[in-house]
């Protein structure tokens, strides 16, 4: 069990190239807890995830992420084409400082291709490995963009299974999706923090270490 741990997001404003998409958005997800984004395609789901991963400045607000903490999951499965199931995964487990990806191929039903360069496999296959790379970087926060995108029936239950047992072990989920993951959770429409077209990219932004303030 992880010791507990908070994602906190206050009054929030996110910009798409330059131009504001999201603006005062609060909301805060505790160990153990899952979060879904909802909202029609624009909205902002991936933009709110990129900005909370740090790969791109928020325009005001404060984000709480402890640090080395988040694991994000984009569109992209991220992997090395040359390199076998296994290689790729004993690659991010090296990077993050883990060893062991048994747990990662088993949950994500990669024991049969674990010497299947990833360029071979099959859309939905390659959507596992991704996946699986969340597992062996033993980080507690899940940030996750679409991650059902080519998986099948199955696969989905697998990876609801899988985000089931992050929660449970005291991790925190959050995911940008349009269908249903076969398990409760909270849901966060983004709708109503849509940016006004008045507004106007007048923010400046400190530099972000994991907890800090955009005024």
């Amino acid at each position: 069990m992880r010791r507990a741990m908070e994602l906190k997001v206050t009054d929030l404003a996110c910009a798409r190239g330059g131009v504001p998409i999201l603006e005062g958005l609060s909301f805060s997800l505790a160990s153990g807890e899952a979060l879904l984004l909802r909202g029609p395609n624009g909205i902002g789901k991936t933009t709110l995830l990129r900005t909370l991963a740090g790969l791109q400045p928020a325009l005001a607000g404060r984000m709480s992420v402890p640090a080395e903490s988040l694991a994000y999951g984009a569109h992209a499965d991220g992997l090395k084409a040359a390199l076998t199931v296994r290689e790729n995964l004993m690659f991010w487990a090296r990077v993050y400082g883990t060893r062991d990806i048994s747990q990662a191929l088993a949950d994500f039903n990669l024991e049969d291709l674990v010497d299947r360069q990833a360029h071979s496999l099959s859309a939905g296959q390659k959507r596992r490995l991704g996946l699986a790379r969340l597992l062996v970087t033993g980080r507690p926060v899940w940030a996750l963009d679409e991650p059902t995108v080519s998986l099948d029936t199955d696969s989905v239950a697998l990876f609801g299974k899988a985000v089931r047992a992050h929660c449970k072990a005291g991790g925190l989920a959050l995911m940008a999706t349009h269908i249903d993951l076969g398990f409760t959770a909270r849901e966060l429409d983004l709708t109503p923090f849509k940016a006004l077209p008045e507004s106007t990219g007048g923010y400046v932004r400190s530099g972000f270490d994991g907890d800090e303030d955009f005024t």
